[in-house]
């Protein structure tokens, strides 16, 4: 999303009060029975547009409408059941059916095309896949025990699973990339990066939030920090976005050490991976290689005090499932990031659901 199309902060939580509110009167307005009845079957919702996006049905239609007949064609799938399934997610407002019959894109449909600019057809393929489902049915073993599903169901951690799955670790890591691109813009939007010299991406994958934050910090340059088989596929995306010059690639792992030399030291979506003790060792890490007074920028969900609904209290229980790990509250992270001898400053709201936690080495 370009910076120019990010809408200010501070407009997108009126909408997301109005729309609350909508919600509430809503619910209010039917019997309880009936609307608690909807919120379960959005379980099947889901499942249907994760159909859609396994199907390509989103990509057969970037060319212009198809008829049911015409599009299971293009899928292989059958007319009828495809018929259906678009019955149901035009329902929803995804996809539209036009007066002649034929079914296209709209807005929301767009957004399950492959190649869009903004894709969550990765996510929608990796929350509908049977082992993620699978994951997820034993969310209440979780809530009783407070231990993570995934080791416990497969013998290894989630990430030595995804390892052992590659069909699964690619729509993982298709997700993760989609997730990047709706945080990006607002991000880079509502924080100035520019106001330090060389900035540190720990955990930094292969760069995709480094190249936008140098773009909008032409003086700036960067240090990619991941591990040696994450940071193999960085030149390329680097290099497409014209900042590789710029960027010096560190291969390594934030349990043992980070790069020093860093004015800011930037982790998105990686304290959220790692219960608290694991948490505190990496920013320990990070703090060591920053030295007194430098910044670090964590870029995450954090959790608001209001009881209205926040994307992060749902992921907060994705990570309990995967790995015993949570989504943090402000008072949570800064008392994280005491124990790591660093003193967060602020937190700034973006146009997304992420902020960015500040700190400072101390």
């Amino acid at each position: 999303m370009p910076l120019s199309k990010v809408p200010p902060p501070r407009v997108v939580r009126i909408i997301e009060v109005v729309h609350h509110h909508l919600g509430q009167l809503h619910r209010r307005m039917v019997p309880p029975p009936a609307a608690l009845l909807e919120m379960i079957t959005n379980a099947w919702a889901s499942q249907a547009i994760t159909a859609a996006a396994d199907l390509g049905i989103a990509d057969a239609l970037a060319d212009g409408p198809l008829s049911a007949e015409e599009l299971a064609t293009a899928v292989n799938a059958n007319a009828d059941t495809v018929g259906r399934l678009l019955r149901a997610l035009v329902s929803r407002g995804i996809f539209r059916r036009r007066r002649d019959g034929r079914y296209e894109l709209n807005a929301l449909a767009d957004a399950l095309r492959s190649d869009a600019e903004t894709s969550v057809a990765g996510m929608a393929r990796f929350v509908g896949s049977p082992q993620h489902r699978e994951h997820w049915s034993h969310l209440t073993d979780a809530i009783r025990t407070g231990q993570a599903v995934v080791p416990a169901l497969r013998g290894k951690s989630a990430f030595e699973y995804l390892a052992g799955e590659p069909e699964l670790a690619k729509i993982f890591n298709d997700a993760m990339t989609s997730v990047s691109e709706v945080a990006i813009a607002s991000v880079t939007a509502a924080y100035d990066f520019g106001r330090y010299a060389t900035i540190v991406d720990v955990g930094g994958g292969h760069g995709r939030l480094l190249a936008a934050i140098l773009d909008g910090a032409p003086n700036s340059r960067g240090v990619l920090f991941d591990l040696p088989e994450v940071v193999a596929g960085a030149p390329a995306l680097l290099a497409e976005h014209r900042v590789d010059e710029r960027v010096r690639v560190v291969e390594g792992s934030f349990f043992d050490t980070v790069p020093d030399g860093g004015d800011a030291y930037v982790l998105k979506n990686v304290i959220h991976d790692w219960p608290d003790d694991d948490a505190v060792r990496i920013l320990s890490n990070v703090r060591a290689a920053a030295g007194t007074g430098r910044h670090v920028l964590l870029l995450e969900l954090v959790i608001p005090r209001h009881d209205r609904e926040f994307l992060g209290k749902w992921t907060d229980l994705e990570m309990l499932i995967g790995a015993a790990a949570r989504e943090r509250t402000a008072e949570e992270y800064a008392q994280l990031l005491g124990g790591a001898g660093l003193r967060m400053t602020r937190v700034v709201e973006t146009a997304s659901p992420f902020s960015v936690v500040e700190a400072i080495a101390i």
